[in-house]
């Protein structure tokens, strides 16, 4: 059986307020009642309601103005406003600002409760598939602003819209793509995820589109690719902003053309495949930079979902620490009841660079160290230390990686571009498009070579 939905009322009548309150919990709704909009909005980050019914004429800030205060943060929730100075053109001009509706006292309960059941069907309470609300049971959360994020998420869910999901390495990227797949009509399709980043840009394209036997050196043998392996489900593009310029040529004309083309074929296959893009980078930087493609961005960025860091959502540090404790401790065959009240505040004030992720390895070291039933703050220290030094991103190693490379590179040849990108094997317009991305100039290398 589902938990109630929450609804927040907003009423400067105390009488009306506990009125509307009784009779919404009679119905079968949770309610937190408030007298002001002030402290209405003071309760949305301690939990994201279903829906928000208020007054109009309230003192202080009036309802249309806390409509306003709550979509700069909370777009997708529905408000209802209750008004004893109803008239058709204010519900027109309410309504067109984003209003779901707009109700006039004294208040039929009847029509009320016929409002706020609409609200929260179409607020994506009950518009997934079967089984679609439970996809997303896995995002661990509390915080308000991701209890936003997956209402937007459950939104789109149904749809065939292509998705952008914009958020730090660590946070969930994959995890929410997969929720939203699994709360799609495609759900019992694959979900196929590939990270554009960790494969080569000379094998990138085979590995999505396929190729044929003897295509390039290599190709012992046949290969469908990943827009095949996902055909009728759902592909995640992850750090897609890493993918070359040529290539996002070649992505662009698949999702136009819905076919691709393997290489080394001369035909095309049909495919059917819902793209989820995903990105650390900001990406609309990357188009003015030129090194991304306008109109390739556009067609992957139909629905943007930006993943708050953890540290944007530390009150869900707590709640997470503990969930992958019990899950850890499982698995580790571990009798263990928490953590010190020391160590969930070395937790909850800790940087979490790598985010979720990243927590989730300190407190695997921590299980896997602890020696009593509580874990004390001296092993939590020890794993945030440790993790703080050894955890890099793929990307950040990559560019490390990169860099070294092409300083070894301009020592060995004098600072010689021609020379330095023959040697890697690149022509001299990519290579000096390298060089500026790691601001290394070549005759500092030459004078120090004198």
């Amino acid at each position: 059986m589902s938990a109630p939905s929450h609804v927040l009322i907003v009423d400067d009548d105390p009488d009306l307020l506990r009125l509307l309150a009784i009779r919404l919990e009679g119905a079968g709704y949770r309610t937190t009642a408030v007298e002001s909009a002030e402290k209405a909005l003071a309760a949305l980050p301690v939990e994201r309601p279903a829906a928000v019914v208020t007054d109009i004429r309230m003192g202080g800030m009036d309802g249309l103005a806390l409509f306003d205060a709550i979509h700069a943060s909370y777009p997708s929730l529905p408000v209802i406003i209750l008004t004893a100075h109803g008239s058709i053109p204010d519900a027109v001009a309410a309504t067109r600002r984003g209003v779901f509706g707009y109700l006039t006292k004294p208040i039929d309960p009847n029509q009320l409760l016929s409002e706020l059941e609409r609200a929260i069907r179409l607020g994506a309470q009950d518009a997934l598939p079967r089984g679609g609300d439970r996809a997303f049971a896995g995002i661990v959360t509390q915080s308000s602003r991701m209890q936003e994020l997956i209402a937007k998420a459950r939104l789109v869910a149904p749809t065939e819209a292509s998705i952008f999901i914009l958020g730090e390495s660590g946070a969930g990227k994959e995890l929410l793509a997969r929720a939203i797949h699994d709360a799609s009509p495609r759900h019992e399709r694959a979900f196929v995820a590939i990270n554009c980043a960790a494969i080569p840009a000379e094998l990138l394209e085979s590995e999505l589109f396929g190729h044929l036997r003897g295509a390039f050196s290599g190709a012992t043998r046949d290969h469908a690719g990943l827009f095949s392996a996902a055909d009728g489900g759902t592909l995640l593009l992850d750090e897609i902003g890493d993918m070359p310029l040529a290539l996002q040529a070649k992505l662009l004309r698949v999702l136009q053309e819905r076919q691709v083309r393997p290489v080394g074929a001369t035909h095309t296959r049909e495919i059917d495949v819902r793209v989820i893009s995903a990105s650390h980078h900001d990406i609309d930087a990357a188009v003015r930079a030129g090194t991304f493609r306008e109109d390739l961005y556009y067609r992957l960025n139909v629905v943007m979902l930006r993943l708050p860091s953890l540290a944007e959502r530390r009150d869900d540090i707590a709640l997470l620490a503990n969930h992958f404790l019990r899950e850890l401790a499982t698995r580790y065959e571990r009798r263990l009841n928490g953590f010190a009240p020391e160590a969930m505040a070395l937790l909850v004030a800790a940087d979490w660079p790598g985010n979720v992720r990243q927590l989730r390895n300190v407190v695997e070291q921590a299980v896997a160290l602890a020696t009593t039933e509580i874990i004390p703050a001296s092993l939590v220290a020890q794993a945030i230390s440790h993790q703080s030094k050894q955890f890099t991103s793929l990307e950040e190693a990559r560019r490390r990686f990169e860099h070294d490379y092409l300083v070894q590179l301009l020592k060995i040849t004098a600072g010689n571009v021609t020379q330095a990108s023959r040697l890697a094997r690149r022509n001299r317009t990519e290579f000096y498009k390298l060089l500026q991305r790691h601001r290394l100039e070549p005759a500092a290398f030459k004078a120090h070579a004198r």
